[in-house]
């Protein structure tokens, strides 16, 4: 099982998010036959099984095993992945592009950018396994809280002036061996926890 799978193609995007299909992948963590998981959501076991030959034939299940019961061969199923996240790509035209934004400082664009990084890494994470070869990325993460809107201001100069300075000294556009990365630096507010609804005390 992959830690994450990524969802490229629209109709296993529709089969996926289908309420039913994606309770069982849920419950696909784990081996579990028809039966058990026709006892664990409550549906009925040939619905299960119908559903889960559509799942595998769109490789998000797959047979972990198989046993016989007397003349009954019976399958155990499991999730081709922990998670899932579907890809701009099953959106076909209509998937969001940050090259038709023209402001670069929205959230629209900022959004555009992250959609562009599931739909090219998991192009170039499959290109990599089925050559046997290692993806080599680069991820930071972090959380810097700013006293004031000027500090955050000096922080953006002082980060674009790094960055500018190091692509600068490591930039070859003409080297023969070389091969051009993509960098993305992107900064959002933190989003605030949902506050808990407030029961009155009783009297």
């Amino acid at each position: 099982m992959r830690d994450i799978e990524v969802i490229d193609e629209p109709a296993a995007a529709a089969i996926a998010l289908d309420p039913i299909r994606n309770r069982l992948l849920a419950e696909l963590s784990e081996p579990a036959s028809a039966a058990t998981l026709a006892s664990r959501v409550g549906i009925a076991r040939q619905k299960v099984n119908y559903h889960l030959r559509t799942l595998e034939a769109h490789g998000l299940v797959e047979m972990a095993e198989q046993r016989k019961w007397g003349g009954l061969t019976e399958r155990l199923m499991v999730a081709t992945a922990s998670s899932y996240v579907v890809s701009p790509s099953a959106l076909g035209p209509v998937a969001v592009d940050p090259e038709r934004s023209a402001d670069r400082l929205s959230a629209s664009y900022l959004i555009a950018l992250g959609a562009r990084i599931v739909r090219e890494v998991s192009n170039l994470a499959h290109r990599a396994k089925e050559t046997g070869k290692r993806l080599a990325t680069l991820s930071l993460d972090t959380e810097v809280r700013f006293r004031s809107a000027a500090e955050r201001a000096a922080f953006t100069r002082e980060l674009t002036d790094s960055v500018a300075q190091l692509v600068a000294r490591y930039h070859d556009g003409e080297a023969v061996d070389g091969r051009c990365h993509r960098l993305v630096v992107a900064a959002h507010p933190l989003p605030q926890p949902t506050p808990e609804p407030t029961i009155p005390a009783k009297r």
